[in-house]
């Protein structure tokens, strides 16, 4: 975005004084019953102001955060974001790092933006119904069926558009829909204006029939608010972690209790906690949902803060694993695995051998017979890397070798010496059964590993390769066929090599 540095820091109070009203809202119980016969739009209140007003600039400054915005790692299905609503300058990278985690490609049927009323308090929430959202990207078009249907269908929700129309926190989401999904994707914005858990929880039950693989949910919402930096770090912290255990009555709890905590300046520790409140409400009977803390930042990151009085920030990501072939894992047998390939690393490193393990203590999807990767990563930096492709073995089994392999028998590094565990994490890809294809078009980038075999040769890729390295087909083919099969850069192209693909569930410490 081209401007004078007077502008921006001119910008920056702007944004931070609009944010001082946002944690105390108005009454207003007036509600608008009747819509509309013809659409009205709804304009854009905070372009300009939140962010670019211009196409051009704001364009720029989402292809800026995007590029330095994490990739995704893995295969499973997000099915919701939790992202920040304040200025681009202050939070727009850790809303881009949130918004990458999803699929760009896929066509979702609606993506539905979550966020709540910074300036008015009423009985529910408002859905927007009578029109299309306006930026200056152009027309985002409004699943108006749906709207309609939510607002005519349940008390607890309205057709009020009164309340959205100088509101923020949908608003700054929907360039990001724009932006980067696919062209043309349908919203359904929805402004909250209650803070009670039991209508939070009407509303979820409202919105679940639509939690689905078609939908993506964006959840709007900032955390703390005006305390010092190193405060800041430590009450977001503790309302993330709440956050991501999948029950609601653990967010409720943080909420209350860092408002009794003594941290000067604080106004809140999340500012629209019954938005996140609503999507867990969503999300706590499926074990198989996964809550990943992706990103924090507050404004005292940003070079238009101060450390003095700063609003915090993460990006959360929701995810389910994609279901192939019925196998699925919960977030507690993931975190066993990822303890069992520590535990057999930390004991094989110090005594060669391998700690037993009694299977009557394992759940049948750990005693499933699947190949598996363990990678390890020295800050940031690969430190080892093995896997077993075939489905011969109990899963867990499998994890212990593959971990005494990656950490002493990868020939590209030396075995990992027993005061390096401190500093490594520990990645575990659990492989479906592999498939061999017919054309490389069958290939989705950032879902399918492949495996390249020509004679007795061969080589493989991780789904995640794909993503983290940004490589097209033609380059991931490439790069395998000759880096890693051995057969030269175009030797996925004979007719002799065969390809396979096959999906991972990949979890990480």
């Amino acid at each position: 975005m081209k401007t004078t540095s007077a502008k921006v820091r001119f910008l920056a109070a702007a944004l931070l004084l609009a944010l001082s009203s946002a944690c105390h809202p108005r009454t207003n119980p007036t509600l608008i019953m009747n819509e509309p016969d013809t659409l009205i739009n709804r304009r854009p209140a905070v372009a300009g102001q939140f962010y670019p007003g211009t196409a051009a600039e704001l364009q720029q400054t989402m292809e800026k955060m995007f590029a330095k915005a994490p990739k995704a790692v893995n295969s499973a299905e997000v099915k919701a974001i939790i992202v920040p609503h304040a200025g681009y300058v202050f939070s727009g990278e850790v809303a881009a790092a949130a918004f990458n985690q999803a699929d760009p490609l896929k066509e979702y049927k609606t993506v539905f933006i979550i966020g709540c009323s910074h300036r008015n308090s009423f009985a529910g929430a408002s859905v927007y119904s009578i029109g299309n959202y306006i930026t200056p990207f152009g027309e985002a078009p409004v699943d108006l069926e749906t709207a309609r249907q939510l607002s005519i269908a349940n008390k607890v929700m309205s057709f009020d558009p009164a309340y959205q129309q100088n509101e923020h926190s949908v608003e700054v989401q929907v360039p990001f829909v724009q932006y980067f999904l696919k062209k043309g994707v349908k919203i359904v914005p929805i402004l909250l204006g209650t803070q009670d858990p039991s209508v939070c929880k009407k509303i979820a039950e409202a919105l679940k029939p639509y939690f689905n693989d078609e939908n993506l949910f964006v959840i709007s919402t900032d955390f703390s608010h005006y305390p010092a930096y190193d405060e800041a770090v430590k009450v977001d912290k503790s309302i993330a972690d709440a956050i991501c255990t999948n029950k609601p009555s653990r967010l409720i709890d943080a909420v209350s209790a860092c408002m009794k905590k003594p941290v000067e300046n604080l106004a809140t520790g999340c500012c629209s906690w019954p938005s996140v409140l609503t999507l867990m409400y969503l999300t706590e009977e499926a074990n198989d949902v996964t809550y990943k803390q992706l990103i924090y930042r507050n404004s005292g990151d940003s070079p238009y803060g101060d450390k003095d009085r700063v609003v915090g920030y993460w990006g959360i990501v929701i995810s389910q694993p994609i279901q192939e072939n019925g196998f699925s894992l919960t977030e507690s047998e993931k975190q066993q695995l990822l303890g069992i390939a520590r535990n057999t690393i930390n004991e094989y490193v110090r005594s060669e051998k391998v700690p037993e393990l009694s299977p009557s203590k394992l759940t049948d999807a750990l005693m499933q017979k699947a190949g598996a990767f363990v990678t390890l990563r020295k800050h940031g930096d690969l430190r080892g890397c093995i896997g077993h492709f075939d489905a011969d073995q109990p899963l867990y089994s499998i994890v212990q070798q593959m971990a005494v392999a990656s950490s002493t028998q990868d020939y590209r590094f030396s075995p990992v010496q027993p005061d390096e565990m401190k500093d490594i994490k520990i990645e575990i890809s659990v492989l479906t059964p592999m498939k061999k294809i017919s054309s490389v078009s069958e290939i989705k980038l950032g879902r399918d590993g492949i495996y390249v075999r020509k004679g007795a040769r061969a080589g493989t890729f991780l789904p995640q390769v794909a993503t983290e390295t940004g490589w097209g087909l033609e380059d991931f083919l490439g790069h395998c066929a000759r880096d890693k099969t051995g057969i030269g850069w175009d030797g996925w192209k004979d007719k002799d090599t065969e390809i396979f693909t096959y999906q991972a569930y990949v979890f990480s410490e």
